[in-house]
C-alpha cells in the first residue's frame, strides 16, 4: 500500500466524470488499498478515486474510525429518503467548511473487491459520506451544494 496524494479545487480531473470499472484486476485493489490508507492518513471519512487523480468510479468509506470500511466499485444511489441538514468538509476543498442538504438515508449498490454485487444502507454520517463521494464520481464538489458556509470556529462548537 501507499499513500497517494490528493488533488485539491482548481484540480480539473475533479470536475470530470469517471469511468466506470470493466474488469477488478490488481490496479484497482491496490488502488483502493491505497485510497484507504491515504484516507485514514488524512483523518477522512471517505475518499473518491478522482481525488487521487484516478478517473474510475471507485470510492472507499469509514464513519467509525477503522470499524466499517465500505471499498466500493460502480456505486450508484437506487434509493433515497428523508432529508438532513449538516456540516460538511472535503480533502480536496481543505479548510472550506458548509451545511449541505442530503437524504437522511440511502441504498447504494455497487461491486466488492471479489467482483460481488453488494448493498449498503447508510443513515446519518454514513449517509452523508457516501452521496458526498459518489458526487465526486461525477465531477461534483460539496460547494456546488452548500447552503451556507460554516466557519471552523462554528464547526468545533458543534462538535
Amino acid at each position: 500500500m501507499a499513500l497517494r496524494s490528493i488533488r485539491k479545487e482548481g484540480d480539473e480531473i475533479l470536475r470530470k466524470r469517471a469511468k466506470e470499472v470493466n474488469v477488478i484486476n490488481d490496479r484497482i485493489l491496490d488502488l483502493l488499498n491505497d485510497m484507504v490508507e491515504t484516507m485514514y492518513e488524512n483523518n477522512g471519512v471517505g475518499l473518491a478515486a478522482p481525488q487521487v487523480g484516478v478517473l474510475k468510479r471507485v470510492i472507499v468509506v469509514d464513519t467509525e474510525n477503522g470499524k466499517g470500511l465500505y471499498k466500493l466499485i460502480n456505486p450508484g444511489i437506487v434509493h433515497e429518503e428523508g432529508e438532513q441538514c449538516g456540516t460538511e468538509g472535503c480533502l480536496s476543498v481543505p479548510g472550506v467548511f458548509g451545511e449541505v442538504k442530503r437524504p437522511k438515508k440511502v441504498i447504494v449498490e455497487a461491486l466488492n473487491e471479489k467482483g460481488e454485487k453488494v448493498r449498503v444502507t447508510g443513515e446519518g454520517l454514513l449517509a452523508v459520506a457516501l452521496c458526498h463521494e459518489i458526487d465526486h464520481l461525477d465531477g461534483i464538489l460539496f460547494r456546488d451544494k452548500v447552503v451556507r458556509y460554516v466557519d471552523s470556529a462554528e464547526k468545533e462548537k458543534r462538535k
